[in-house]
């Protein structure tokens, strides 16, 4: 059986709470677990202790046992310092796509060509002036 701790959704609409909870990873992820853990409120401050509250005797009881946490899980044990901190990708969220890119380079030359055309003539001018 190979178990997760990982978090099962409570609360309205709009309003989340969560159970940290030990489960089947094959149960859906509201449904049965086998033991409750803790729980995470995410409408709290985050400075709040109430925010999160595990019960880390059981955590380290279900690690042990093999247990492999979820990535928000595994934030909040390496917050705790039950873990340590692991390396993540850094994924490139944030860089446009290739489109984009495209575009830009594009708006980019435009604006080049077109700031060349503009000093162009104020050069002629400029040479104009100094001949006479």
């Amino acid at each position: 059986m190979a178990m997760k701790i990982r978090l099962a959704r409570g609360g309205s609409k709009k309003r989340p709470f969560y159970r940290i909870v030990a489960a089947d990873s094959r149960m859906p992820r509201d449904g049965r677990y086998v033991e409750k853990l803790g729980t995470y409120n995410p409408l709290l401050a985050k400075d709040s202790e109430e925010r999160v509250k595990m019960d880390m005797e059981r955590v380290q009881y279900w690690l042990d046992q093999g247990a492999q946490p979820t990535d928000r899980i595994s934030r909040f044990l390496e917050a705790a310092g039950v873990t340590e901190k692991k390396e993540r990708a850094n994924m490139k969220k944030a860089v446009p796509g290739k489109k984009a890119q495209d575009r830009a380079e594009e708006k980019a030359a435009k604006a080049a060509a077109a700031a060349e055309a503009a000093a162009a003539p104020a050069e002629e001018a400029a040479a104009d002036d100094a001949a006479e």
